[in-house]
């Protein structure tokens, strides 16, 4: 079994390779933190105001909402709830339609489950027959992606909910939605007619929380309760209890940061239309642009300049191609700047 790998520790620079909001959290979250007392850090966390503050903010009852640290934790949960073999039992399996976010392979590695990865379109559209064709009696779960990473591109919700029709009995269909406040898009309201899909959201992008590390879990509570046994007792810490709370009450930056995301998009894509680079137009906050040869000369010239894209050549569909996040706008005039002045020299 192959280990995920981290990106390398690259905080001196400019970091548009890992999705993150590099203008930050909300001020209300560094004036809530800071009036933490002593006893709430002594004291292990509640969760409840949390919970509910989650819960409205998604639209949801309080009891379909786990809060969870960070979506990975979430994620890890579901794979060992949903795919770990019982003694003599089936090998369980996981469908990933590809390229996806990396996690999904190793979660069901660890967990003992069979991964059935479903091979990209050259369009990236999404490959419902594909997903529809491998599903088989020992399909456990179904990892979905709205809007995509690394391609960006949403799928149709109505493919979701053709595949929550057609997954045998006892499998879940699991729809990441980390991207979602930027698709401005979500699965979750149709959650009460699909039990078997449990929607998966994280404050680490949009809210610019990726440092405490805050994510939950949504849906039905009976398919939630297996996963809850899999998550470590007070694993999510006050601090991000605490900034949570106070990130929902300003979403004033939260919706200055989607018009800058809009706009940087809008850029970026100005920018390689001028140089001849391929792109798809994204529904998150970042953009994969295929560089092609250039593809080298790119990550390292910009890598050079102290900026750091992720190389994403090595997915499935994306030959080629690197991955650039689009926040503020300042960040990303900076970033256009390095790839002209690279891109020519390159040529």
């Amino acid at each position: 079994m192959s280990h995920y790998q981290k990106p390398p520790e690259l905080y001196e620079g400019l970091r548009l390779h890992q999705n993150e909001n590099t203008g930050g959290c909300s001020p209300r979250v560094l004036e809530a933190l800071a009036k933490l007392r002593p006893d709430q850090i002594g004291f292990y966390p509640p969760y409840a105001a949390a919970t509910d503050a989650v819960a409205k903010y998604l639209g949801v009852a309080p009891d379909r909402v786990t809060l969870t640290n960070g979506l990975d934790e979430g994620l890890m949960a579901l794979a060992v709830a949903y795919l770990r073999p019982s003694v003599g039992g089936p090998v369980f399996e996981s469908i990933v339609p590809e390229p996806a976010f990396e996690i999904f392979r190793f979660d069901t590695a660890v967990a003992g489950g069979r991964l059935v990865q479903v091979m990209p379109k050259p369009d990236f559209s999404f490959p419902l027959n594909d997903v529809l064709a491998a599903i088989t009696a020992n399909t456990r779960v179904v990892f979905l992606t709205n809007p995509n990473n690394p391609t960006g591109l949403s799928m149709p919700l109505d493919a979701i909910r053709t595949i929550a029709q057609r997954v045998p009995p006892g499998a879940i269909v699991f729809v990441d939605e980390a991207y979602a406040e930027f698709a401005r898009e979500s699965f979750i309201p149709e959650l009460a007619h699909f039990p078997n899909v449990i929607v998966g959201r994280t404050f680490s992008k949009a809210f610019g929380l990726a440092g405490l590390r805050m994510g939950c879990l949504v849906g039905a509570p009976d398919r939630m309760d297996p996963i809850r046994q899999a998550i470590p007792v007070y694993s999510v810490s006050i601090a991000a209890v605490t900034a949570v709370q106070a990130a929902l009450t300003d979403l004033d930056h939260l919706n200055d940061y989607l018009r800058q995301v809009d706009a940087s998009k809008a850029l970026l894509y100005a920018a390689c239309d001028r140089l001849g680079l391929k792109y798809w137009k994204s529904r998150s906050n970042f953009v994969l642009v295929s560089a092609g040869d250039r593809l080298d000369a790119l990550v390292k010239g910009a890598f050079a300049r102290g900026i750091y894209i992720r190389d994403r050549s090595t997915e499935p569909g994306c030959a080629g191609c690197a991955r650039v996040g689009t926040g503020l706008v300042s960040h990303t005039r900076q970033f256009i700047a390095v790839m002209e002045e690279v891109l020519c020299a390159a040529r």
